[in-house]
This record gives C-alpha cells, sequence and structure tokens, in this order.
C-alpha cells in the first residue's frame, strides 16, 4: 500500500493531508488502512472523554482510582503509539521527548 503524508492534531482529533488545512502537531506517512485506525482511536477517545466528563462530577472517587480516567489514558497512548510508528523522524523524536510511550 501507498503511503501518503498527513498532518495530525492530536488536540483537535484531525488528520489533514494538506499542511496548510488546520494546526496540528504530527507529520506522518501512512497507508490508508493506518488513517482508519487512528481515526477510530479519536472516535474512541471521545467516548471516554464523555465518560470522564461525567465522571469529574463526582468528587469522592480519586482520579487514579477512576476506570473511566484509565481508559481515557490508555486510549490517548494508543493514540501517541500509532503516531509514533508511522511518524516521520522528526515526529518520533518529539513523541520520545514526551516520554508518554515509556521507551
Amino acid at each position: 500500500m501507498d503511503k501518503k503524508r498527513y498532518y495530525v492534531s492530536v488536540q483537535a482529533g484531525t488528520i489533514m493531508e494538506n499542511q496548510g488545512d488546520s494546526g496540528y502537531e504530527f507529520e506522518i506517512e501512512a497507508t490508508d488502512r493506518q488513517v482508519h485506525a487512528l481515526k477510530s482511536l479519536f472516535e474512541e477517545r471521545t467516548e471516554y472523554e464523555f465518560g470522564t466528563f461525567l465522571r469529574g462530577h463526582v468528587v469522592a472517587i480519586p482520579y487514579h482510582f477512576d476506570e473511566e480516567n484509565d481508559q481515557y489514558d490508555n486510549c490517548l497512548k494508543q493514540i501517541y503509539s500509532a503516531i509514533y510508528e508511522c511518524g516521520t523522524e522528526e515526529t518520533k523524536q518529539h513523541i520520545q521527548s514526551m516520554g508518554v510511550l515509556n521507551m
């Protein structure tokens, strides 16, 4: 499969083909299948965000004892892992410097 260059914003949950369409944090070179998988992870993260929003209103449960937050955090790690996998060298170096993947 052919790879194309994409511009990814984790914050916005977007994957763009044109660099100037919007702000982005990372550049990747990915196949259609990899892009689809990353989009699915962004959608999954949105679902977990809603769960953490609801959970955030229950102040009696600390963050570190909260399944919703664990699911959100795990999904975010999967997103960064997928970006790292098809990232440019600069993207890989940046993700390594963030320390989110325990490399």
